[in-house]
């Protein structure tokens, strides 16, 4: 998995963490587009994978953990809501290239080299070979201003 925009300022401050709010008036959005040609096992865990650094990198994503009538914790959610897209492969290329270049756009993706590795260093290995534009993506997360989101992923269906 890669990170871009990683030094950028993208998340919310503590004071914007507005948990009364819809997840429609958040001023960032989050989306993950996996790419619709794969199989639901592999969609999954692309979209898993992708999500992982994004929480990470993106402060204030998760609301509180929240306690049940018995007291038992659930770790906090996604307050601001995560949809998850689906596109084929050269839009999913696309998109992902106009994310990255957003500096007020948070990007992590996962290359195809993460599902046909199972060993870590050989997939820094294959990923340091390949040249960007050969680079095929499973599923890429974005994080940013939800009007600017909007437009990068344009009319993306959810994924089914």
């Amino acid at each position: 998995m890669s990170v871009v925009n990683s030094s950028s300022s993208v998340g919310f401050a503590p004071e914007e963490m507005d948990f009364g709010l819809s997840t429609r008036q958040a001023r960032l959005k989050w989306v993950v587009i996996v790419d619709a040609a794969l199989p639901p096992g592999r969609a999954a865990n692309a979209a898993i994978c992708a999500a992982a650094p994004t929480v990470a990198a993106v402060p204030g994503l998760l609301g509180p953990d929240v306690a049940d009538a018995e007291g038992a914790v659930h770790p906090g959610l996604p307050w601001v809501g995560c949809s998850v897209l689906a596109a084929d492969s050269a839009t999913l290329r696309a998109v992902r290239a106009k994310a990255a270049s957003r500096a007020d756009t948070f990007v992590a993706d996962v290359p195809a080299a993460a599902q046909s590795t199972r060993v870590y260093s050989d997939f820094i290995a294959t990923v340091g070979k390949t040249q960007p534009e050969d680079m095929d993506y499973c599923a890429v997360s974005i994080v940013g201003p939800r009007n600017r989101v909007d437009k990068i992923v344009g009319k993306l269906p959810l994924m089914s």
